[in-house]
């Protein structure tokens, strides 16, 4: 692709990375720990937006575990939301005859 068809480009890209950030705001996935005991939630932007956590867990002696489960469901959230992105990053990549491998400024 040459120089002047990508900057041709530029005005759509920045309107289309626009409508991607709100649909990467809109996707979710839910990751769990501790065998459901704690769950979150994350967006396609890698924001955390809700975390929730069994009452039988609030118990001073287990505050480690409850961190440690908070961080695994977090981390099993992202892991379930990137795939989500990338498919959405690569859609958009391909409706404007852009190389898959450029990098664009948002997403995981």
């Amino acid at each position: 692709m040459d120089f002047l068809k990508l900057m041709g480009k530029a005005k759509e890209l920045q309107t289309r990375m626009g409508e991607l950030q709100d649909e990467l705001k809109a996707l979710e996935a839910v990751g769990e720990s501790g065998g459901g005991a704690v769950k979150a939630t994350v967006n396609g932007q890698m924001a955390l937006i809700a975390l929730t956590i069994d009452p039988t867990l609030m118990k001073p002696e287990e505050a480690q575990i409850v961190e440690d489960l908070v961080i695994a469901a977090i981390a099993d959230a992202r892991t379930k939301v990137e795939p989500m992105v990338q498919e959405k990053t690569q859609g958009l990549m391909g409706s404007l005859g852009l190389p898959a491998g450029l990098k664009l400024p948002f997403g995981g």
